[in-house]
């Protein structure tokens, strides 16, 4: 009797040691996989934030610039603080792909045409023909209606350093190509605070910019590139909440 006695406090002991060492394991186990399910939910959930674009660990800011718009007026970065708004690098003479971003800008201007606080920026890469009376003649042939869509003119070199170093989007004079320039055909988007925003791809990676030159009707181009004139107003609205 004693010996069975025995027998049941040491398994008693057992399992009592087994419960001390095991089973906070398994608690936080438990916990740890309850954590990562939540961490899964909130990168569902955070799927559609905007990211800030970075360069060497800092957040991309737009930097100053002043330059005259269409109407003849001076127009700075600090005139769209408090705004949202597109920034493109086109100029009017453009034989190839300035007309349709300017028509994606047009339509995206009247999907936003009650809405104070978003612009766009178009800044000319050919400012010697793209003086504030051609400018202003290009606003009426497109129908630019919006207050805060500004053209603007300036310094060529002024220009050119806010396109390749300000903003990373390519632009250069080049006498070989229709038009006699070449530049990227992207659009960046700015948040309130003036930081380059955008969506990330399924990657976790920020796109960084948005197509321009493939039209929401077009859907893809020759090669299977989509357009982006879609996300580009969905993001948009995310900013304007913000």
């Amino acid at each position: 009797m004693k010996k069975k006695n025995y027998n049941y406090i040491w398994i008693s002991f057992i399992i009592l040691v087994f419960g001390i060492i095991f089973i906070p394991k398994i608690v936080s186990r438990i916990k740890d996989d309850a954590i990562v399910e939540n961490d899964r939910m909130n990168k569902k959930d955070n799927k559609g934030d905007l990211a800030y674009v970075e360069i060497n660990g800092s957040k991309k800011r737009v930097p100053e610039f002043t330059f005259i718009n269409q109407d003849s007026l001076v127009v700075t970065n600090r005139d769209y603080l408090g705004k949202v708004y597109i920034v493109e690098f086109f100029f009017t003479s453009c034989p190839t792909i300035c007309p349709v971003m300017t028509k994606n800008l047009v339509q995206i201007q009247n999907s936003f045409k009650d809405v104070e606080n978003f612009g766009i920026a178009s800044f000319s890469i050919d400012p010697k023909t793209d003086t504030p009376t051609t400018l202003k003649k290009y606003t009426e042939t497109y129908g630019i209606t919006n207050l805060d869509w500004h053209l603007m003119t300036g310094q060529r070199d002024e220009i050119y350093k806010l396109a390749n170093q300000g903003f990373n989007i390519f632009a250069q004079q080049n006498p070989n190509v229709p038009g006699g320039f070449e530049h990227s055909g992207m659009f960046a988007l700015v948040d309130k605070r003036g930081y380059i925003r955008s969506r990330v791809d399924e990657f976790g990676n920020p796109i960084i910019y948005y197509r321009g030159t493939i039209s929401e009707e077009e859907g893809a181009n020759e090669e299977g590139e989509k357009e982006q004139i879609s996300i580009l107003k969905e993001d948009i609205k995310k900013l304007l909440d913000e």
